[in-house]
């Protein structure tokens, strides 16, 4: 959803005089929508099917019962306006309901890390209208601080580096329990865009680079959401892979690769989540806008697909008004543009548009609104229980953190007398709880994204910590926190200004230290540095941005080299390697008493000197949200197993996929009309695609290593350790396969390991399109095994899936296609060869 800038805001004052309130009339009889006979008929009805059929009767006989004034009304969201049924809310992101017709005002909220920016700002901002100019007043109902509060969950990549459905299940119950307390119907959410970028902006609030891992994440919330009688919204559709010039950039991406890369998500979360809605995108997709697309929002989405939900506009971004209706969107908002009812009746009087097609869009969404119940239950509001949704947002991000490599000093001694947390004056990792767009000295939901939550408290690093000593009956030991300015020359202990000697010598005394460091990333731009705010050009390596070390002061705005919003350089990696240098006072190397643990959005490039034993101990933490220091403390003490998972690549500095990208595929350069155009020329090879297929001749394999990756997609370790053997694959009736290996804990302690299945493609495979990778990931599961246990972990395959696992699209045939062959399949605890055992081949029939 759209950061809302006042460049943005200021295209809808043209309309605001001229915006309808919600719409009235005289009183009519009974509706035949609401009568208890159809609504118990609903309710009854044996299946999802039934259901929905029930409510497509209701949302016809609603439509033909409105007016044409009343239509167009309910076409898009409404001006900001302190809603009837909830006078404490000034909002700004519904659409006003028709008391004649009993339809409630219909609530929309933003995500996906939580309840950001939802429909109830303080009624003080609209107070301010006597006072303030209207661009400002605007503004302020959409991204006010004072937006009702909720819980700040840890980032969506890190519910997807739990490689687990279930804790993507519990953030959706989260959101829906909040929703309903709220009085909110819609969450704009699940984010499904691929990690194509390493530093695109909103990374975090997607589930990484591999379509079928981030398709089953989507899938498991949406369900969550909608099984509580909601509806979920996966967005952005399609290919909205960059921030920079998001609003006009043309992507160009062949069609093969749509199908197999960047649709795959959405298509698993319409055929297996039963979304009720998709969200199109600002950008235009080979020629065509998102949100006009005939391909996209009627040939795929409900032809392919068989989608009965609606399309909504991402805020601001539809593009025309007659060739959108007639081609498959439903809604548009925030506010009445390209579908003011002046535009609307004057396409309607040429025969551009027919009333058919406005009924048609009401009637899709309506029936998605009859079928969660919106209708049918009173908008009110009730308290948030925080603790209740802090205690699951703390499990969650338990479940998600991941530990990179460990040489011994984790966990942490719960008998450490003196442990020392340090990190940068200017960033915040060491200091807040941390969020996209974490600002220092700045409270959390302040920075104006989708994702921008505001909380009911955050827990601090040094809070985290301390509290987890005195916990574990150690509450006399010191916690020392230690920031260090950008140049490495002056730090801080607790407060107290020191030179940079006495802060590595109270590091060295310590029994333990926690560097924290990351890469803050939001809604609005990249981490890249551009010539000017424009964003056309460069004026530093695109792989500049995916350092510990590259910063701006405002993520969500385009960073140059100079002005107001430079990047800047806070020395991360000098201080790292510093600390790491220090003669430990009990004479053990420091790297085997330092943790270095990164709040990330989308993993860090690092430097080669950190990566292996004389590197320290790593944690990634992805952005916890307002649990961040009861998280990281939960795992470097060893209170909870590290169970996450790598959902991206991480790559060895100076290696990665950004350090061979060119301007044609990011930033973009000028093409027809002088639009910026993205070709997404690199074709499948995105993330591990990327290393493993090696297209630019860098990264040849070595022994089952790639010289380039530092950790693989996939890669997690635990404190514990396993061993898997006897890989093997067994035929199912149906035409599937089941792939087992056994798995056995040699290690000291409980823990959980997770298997995941890749699949390579015969060679006839390539002969379709375009290179295929090595591997593609098709399945994966958890198992939880005491010290010393066995057991036996399965995955099935089911060729016919939504994720078409053996399948490659032709764009000849415009078809999927299961090339002749044999296919070779893979179990193992990351997609590095080293990492994978061979559990045989199979020749799928026809």
């Amino acid at each position: 959803m759209a950061c809302f800038r006042k460049s943005l805001i200021g295209v809808s004052l043209l309309v605001l005089a001229a915006l309808p309130g919600a719409a009235q009339g005289a009183d009519e009889p009974a509706n035949p929508w609401m009568a208890p006979a159809i609504v118990a008929e609903q309710a009854q009805a044996a299946d999802d099917t039934a259901r929905e059929a029930v409510a497509g009767r209701r949302a016809k006989a609603l439509v033909a019962a409105m007016t044409l004034d009343e239509k167009l009304q309910q076409l898009t969201g409404a001006k900001p306006e302190i809603l009837p049924e909830l006078p404490q809310c000034y909002g700004a992101r519904h659409v006003s309901g028709i008391a004649r017709l009993q339809i409630p005002t219909f609530r929309i909220t933003n995500g996906p890390v939580g309840l950001g920016q939802n429909d109830c700002v303080s009624v003080e901002v609209a107070q301010a209208l006597g006072s303030s100019s209207p661009m400002g007043v605007i503004t302020r109902a959409y991204t006010h601080p004072s937006s009702a509060k909720a819980t700040a969950l840890p980032s969506a990549l890190a519910a997807a580096a739990s490689f687990d459905p279930a804790v993507a299940g519990l953030y959706g119950e989260v959101i829906a329990t909040e929703m309903h307390n709220l009085g909110l119907h819609v969450f704009e959410a699940p984010g499904v865009n691929l990690a194509r970028l390493p530093i695109l902006g909103r990374n975090f609030e997607y589930f990484g680079e591999d379509p079928f891992l981030s398709g089953t994440m989507a899938v498991a919330e949406t369900r969550a959401i909608q099984a509580r009688g909601l509806i979920a919204m996966p967005k952005h559709f399609l290919a909205n892979e960059q921030e920079t010039n998001r609003m006009t950039i043309q992507t160009t991406v062949d069609r093969q690769t749509l199908r197999e890369l960047y649709l795959l998500p959405f298509e698993m979360a319409v055929k297996d989540g039963k979304a009720a809605a998709v969200m199109c995108a600002y950008n235009y997709v080979n020629g065509q806008p998102s949100c006009e697309s005939k391909e996209l929002l009627t040939d795929i989405l409900r032809t392919d697909w068989g989608f009965t939900g609606y399309v909504q506009t991402d805020f601001f971004a539809q593009k025309s008004t007659s060739a959108s209706l007639v081609n498959g969107l439903d809604h548009e908002m925030p506010l009445p543009l390209f579908w003011a009812p002046a535009k609307l009746k004057a396409a309607l009087d040429k025969g551009e548009v027919t009333v058919d097609l406005i009924d048609r869009a009401l009637e899709r969404r309506y029936r998605q609104a009859f079928k969660a119940g919106i209708f049918d239950r009173k908008l009110t509001q009730t308290p948030i229980d925080f603790a209740a949704g802090g205690r699951k947002a703390r499990e969650i991000g338990a479940r998600s953190s991941v530990l990179l490599q460990n040489n011994g000093a984790l966990p942490l001694r719960s008998t450490l007398k003196s442990l020392v947390l340090i990190g940068k004056q200017s960033q915040v990792y060491a200091q807040q709880a941390v969020a996209g767009g974490a600002v220092t000295g700045e409270p959390m939901g302040a920075g104006g994204g989708s994702s921008d939550v505001v909380p009911a408290y955050t827990v601090s690093p040094a809070e985290g910590l301390r509290r987890a000593l005195a916990q574990l009956g150690n509450p006399t030991a010191t916690v020392q926190l230690v920031l260090v300015d950008d140049a490495n020359t002056a730090a801080t202990i607790d407060g107290r200004a020191v030179g940079m000697n006495e802060a590595l010598a109270a590091l060295a005394a310590a029994d333990a230290v926690v560097i924290m460091a990351g890469t803050i990333a939001e809604e609005g731009a990249d981490r890249a540095t551009f010539q000017d705010p424009k964003g056309l050009a460069l004026a530093a390596p695109a792989a500049a941005g995916q350092s510990l070390d590259w910063y701006a002061h405002r993520s969500n705005l385009i960073a140059t080299e100079t002005g107001d919003n430079a990047a800047r350089n806070s020395g991360t990696t000098a201080l790292i390697a510093q600390v790491l240098a220090a003669r430990s006072a009990d004479g053990r190397p420091m790297a085997r008493k330092t943790a270095l643990v990164l709040k990330d959005n989308a993993g860090p490039a690092l430097p080669a000197s950190l990566v292996g034993p004389a590197g320290p101990a790593i944690v990634e933490a992805w952005f916890p949200g307002q649990e961040d220091g009861n998280i990281v403390a939960d795992v470097l003490f060893g209170r909870v197993e590290p169970t996450g998972r790598l959902p991206v690549t991480v790559p060895i500095a100076g290696k990665s996929f950004l350090d061979y990208v060119a301007p044609s595929a990011y930033p973009g350069t000028p093409g027809e009309g002088g639009k910026q155009t993205v070709t997404y020329a690199e074709r499948l090879a995105i993330g591990y695609r990327w290393y493993d297929l090696d297209p630019d001749g860098v990264c040849p394999q070595r022994a089952g290593r790639n010289p380039c990756v530092a950790f693989p997609f996939g890669h997690g370790l635990s404190y514990t350790s396993f061993a898997m053997s006897a890989p093997r694959v067994t035929p199912l009736p149906g035409g599937k396969w089941r792939v087992s290996a056994r798995l056995r804990n040699t290690g000291p302690r409980p823990g959980t390991e997770t298997a995941q299945v890749y699949v390579t493609l015969p060679a006839s495979a390539d002969r379709l399109g375009a290179k295929q990778p090595p591997r593609r990931l098709v399945g994966f599961a958890k198992l939880a095994l005491a010290a010393g246990a066995a057991g036996e972990v399965a995955i099935d395959l089911d060729p016919a899936a939504s994720n078409h696992p053996l399948g490659v699209w032709d764009e000849q045939r415009q078809s999927w296609i299961v090339p002749p062959g044999a296919f070779t399949l893979w179990i193992g605890r990351s997609s590095a060869p080293r990492d994978l055992l061979r559990a045989g081949t199979i020749t799928p029939a026809g």
